[in-house]
């Protein structure tokens, strides 16, 4: 009998770097949080598609609910349109790997407050983007106050589909993830995958420098975005992270 081959560590640092490509959209992300619950990996590998796998750190997955606000976004070369460059949007997710390499991140859904955001990105890039009425108010304070409300009001998507978030950075450091933590594992992921009507499978990059991460507090938390998705969380999130901000480049999506 042969020797029993033992699997090779997933590459997580391949991902970070830029990609040797043309970026094809430009965006910029603001006082994104980072909610993440510890999930049963059995009950979420059942709502992935064939062809990925789901991706653990130290044998435990995980669901996150990421609110942000986004300035700047257009295409390479064009200038941001007032009032069609700038929106807010929430995702639930998931994170993936392929064949062991090439971890990212399975969106359950995004949802966003611009209709034409919305309209492209399921059109451009398979993803499940859906209409929803958002607001977003941050204090002007050095560690600001974020609330977050939307209400999706999309008949492609379940419902109810809403949240009321209260939020703000904890003082203390502010700091690049470290590879091997939790948070970069959970965090700095520049892979993303998408499936379309026919349940082919597809793969888009993304990048920015690292995320100047810390420890965030929640003051208020009232959703139903996953339970939406399909999925049952504990009621206390179990790692809370806020970073104030990146730029970011998108890539082409590619089938895989």
């Amino acid at each position: 009998m042969g020797a029993v081959q033992t699997p090779q560590p997933i590459d997580r640092i391949a991902p970070t770097l830029q990609p040797d490509a043309h970026a094809l959209m430009l965006q910029s992300w603001h006082h994104l949080l980072f909610l993440h619950w510890e999930v049963p990996a059995a009950e979420l590998q059942a709502l992935l598609p064939p062809g990925l796998d789901l991706d653990t750190y130290e044998g435990k997955a995980y669901i996150g609910l990421i609110p942000f606000t986004m300035t700047g976004v257009r295409p390479v070369g064009v200038p941001a349109v007032p009032g069609l460059s700038s929106f807010h949007e929430i995702n639930v997710r998931t994170y993936v790997h392929r064949n062991g390499k090439d971890p990212g991140v399975w969106f359950f859904s995004l949802d966003a407050s611009s209709v034409l955001a919305v309209t492209a990105a399921r059109a451009a890039y398979h993803l499940p983007y859906f209409n929803a009425s958002m607001e977003l108010e941050a204090t002007k304070e050095p560690l600001p106050t974020v609330d977050f409300r939307t209400h999706r009001d999309d008949a492609r998507g379940p419902m109810p589909a809403n949240a009321h978030i209260r939020y703000r950075p904890i003082e203390g450091p502010v700091q690049e993830s470290v590879p091997n933590t939790i948070e970069h594992f959970l965090i700095e992921r520049y892979i993303l995958y998408s499936a379309d009507e026919a349940k082919d499978l597809y793969r888009a990059r993304l990048h920015h420098q690292p995320y100047p991460v810390q420890k965030a507090e929640v003051l208020e938390l009232e959703e139903t975005l996953i339970w939406s998705a399909g999925v049952k969380r504990p009621q206390q999130p179990t790692l809370r992270h806020y970073a104030k901000g990146v730029d970011v480049h998108i890539y082409g999506l590619e089938k895989v």
